[in-house]
């Protein structure tokens, strides 16, 4: 919207839009500048998919990688990075994320209490790359006490039942991966935290939900708590229609509030934070492969590619729009959105087929591979899209997969009875669920014989799964020689449908080094920002670690705010 003669209901130095943790911390380092911030959110909820998330942050060469023994340098992420990049992402771009990741941890640390701890076992997806690591670089936000959010609490979006014990008790990563792997102390652990929630009694009073935040929750929580202290405004549904700019320059934004349009002057400029395109199936078949759905997405029904549109409508470039940050998911009645399938792929005595019964993929590969692996094995005419998650009776009873808990702890008869060969399948022999689910029966067979052959030696020439430290990580250590292996034979057995999901998609607007918003022809937007999913991710088609994708978002937003801070006031236009 391009007007001789401005108007303004308010003004602000900075208006964000989008409150997930890439938007939450351009305001707060913003206000840390001594500028005046915005931050508006479409939705109902603040937080966005940054509140369903695991909440890390992949962030090479932290504070914490010596102090828990383990060693970086800025050349192993650099190189490790462009490796995986292959070229497709300026070095530029690498370097500021690189260069500037581990000062925006002390920054948020040092000015508003916002901390990080690093997970020292927790690898690089890609350890046995160049560069690669098996632990440290991957943190997670510390825990935070809901309750010194007063009322915004209930205005931060809820977390997903299955990033919770039970649907109710916060883990945080370390405990989490106690749990899924039944490490040393895992049953004791599980009481302490039923002991905690529930002698909580005056919080229990006021709401089912933990008061002790975790992950995603943490990390808003503590965000949200932040702006709070800075006395930064966070505008519920309120959302962007347009944005403003005279002469080439962005100068503030046009949004639907309380069913009216309101227009909010940027003196310094716009931060656009609003996410991907997940949920918009229009943009999901212009650019995604196909076939795609909005059904598919593991994230939150919330992001429309709202900020993207609005950028393209000036001229913005865009990058990688026909990428996902990939995970396999699993339809879940009643949810909202469908159950990510990161963990359970790696326990022993599943496999991961086609329509033809056969496997295409290392199950325990990162969750981004497994969906790039499903399309480019459906193109082959294989019939992958979707695929099929097989495991027996054993790996039912031991291990969580996706709609239900093990079955020492959820057994089939806990379940509801109309989710029998419909949300999951069950028959006595594999060639009986192999007719159940449409899946050759023959190649089915010929696949567990010899997944079963190599298995019980802890062996897969195939897919050499469990071969790294990110295939062990989410593994059964107890099951030896491959804590990732073990052989189908114990009926009944099962099969859950597998569709291409996300958590996000990649694809956006092209920025630089200073998150600044690129024309096509490499030119800068002023005024215009992005950082988050609604930017190309600097990752390219790639992941890097647990947290590539807030790490980026957050540092981003870092940049942005300083490069602002650095900006000269838009001029007011009258007529």
């Amino acid at each position: 919207m391009n007007e001789p003669t401005q108007i303004w209901d308010e003004e602000f130095d900075v208006v964000v839009v989008g409150s997930g943790a890439g938007g939450m911390t351009a305001a707060l380092c913003a206000a840390g500048e001594g500028l005046k911030a915005l931050v508006i959110e479409k939705s109902e909820f603040y937080g966005g998919t940054s509140a369903v998330s695991g909440g890390g942050i992949w962030i090479p060469c932290n504070d914490d990688i010596e102090k828990n023994g383990g060693r970086d340098s800025y050349e192993a992420a650099l190189g490790y990075v462009k490796l995986l990049t292959e070229g497709e992402v300026p070095e530029s771009r690498i370097a500021a994320y690189l260069q500037n990741a581990p000062e925006m941890v002390r920054h948020l640390a040092r000015q508003f209490g916002v901390r990080f701890r690093s997970v020292p076992l927790y690898p690089d997806y890609y350890p046995d790359k160049p560069g690669g690591l098996d632990g440290h670089r991957s943190m997670e936000p510390v825990e935070f006490n809901a309750a010194l959010l007063g009322e915004e609490f209930d205005r931060q979006r809820p977390p997903f039942k299955g990033t919770q014990v039970m649907g109710r008790l916060s883990m945080n990563q370390v405990e989490a991966h106690t749990l899924f792997t039944k490490g040393k102390g895992w049953i004791g652990l599980i009481m302490k935290m039923m002991l905690r929630y529930w002698l909580d009694l005056g919080w229990r009073f006021k709401t089912k939900r933990d008061r002790r935040m975790t992950l995603g929750q943490a990390l808003v929580g503590q965000l949200r708590y932040a702006l709070q202290q800075q006395q930064v405004p966070l505008w519920l549904e309120t959302g962007l229609t347009d944005l403003v700019h005279d002469n080439g320059r962005v100068t503030g934004v046009v949004a639907q509030r309380g069913g009216r349009a309101i227009r909010l002057r940027a003196r310094r400029g716009v931060i656009l934070a609003s996410g991907g395109f997940e949920s918009n199936q229009q943009m999901r078949e212009q650019y995604l492969p196909h076939p795609t759905q909005v059904a598919w997405t593991g994230a939150p029904p919330i992001n429309h590619g709202d900020g993207i549109r609005a950028g393209q409508a000036l001229g913005a470039g865009l990058g990688f729009m026909n990428l996902v940050w990939g995970s396999p998911t699993v339809h879940v009645p009643g949810a909202s959105s469908q159950t990510t399938l990161f963990v359970e792929r790696a326990m022993p005595r599943c496999v991961i087929v086609n329509r033809k019964g056969q496997r295409f993929v290392n199950e325990a590969a990162a969750y981004p591979d497994v969906v790039t692996a499903m399309y480019a094995d459906d193109a082959k005419g294989n019939g992958a899209v979707p695929a099929w998650f097989i495991f027996d009776a054993q790996f039912r009873k031991k291990y969580p997969a996706g709609l239900f808990l093990p079955g020492q702890m959820q057994p089939d008869s806990a379940l509801p009875k109309d989710w029998l060969d419909k949300v999951y399948y069950r028959a006595d022999s594999l060639a009986a669920l192999a007719a159940k689910i449409g899946v050759d029966a023959q190649g089915l067979a010929a696949t567990i014989e010899r997944f079963n052959a190599h298995a019980v030696k802890g062996e897969d020439p195939d897919f050499h799964k469990g071969t790294t430290a990110i295939d062990r990580y989410y593994s059964d250590p107890q099951n030896q020689p491959n804590p990732c292996l073990g052989p189908l034979t114990d009926g009944p057995f099962y099969a859950i449908r597998l569709d291409p999901g996300e958590i996000g998609t990649k694809g956006g607007l092209l920025t630089d080094e200073h998150a600044r918003v690129l024309r096509e022809d490499g030119g800068v937007i002023e005024g215009l920002y992005a950082t988050g999913n609604t930017s190309a991710a600097v990752m390219g088609k790639t992941y890097a670690g647990a947290g590539s994708t807030l790490g980026p978002a957050m540092t981003f937003g870092y940049l942005a705010a300083r490069d602002l801070a650095r900006q000269p006031v838009a001029p007011t236009v009258t007529a």
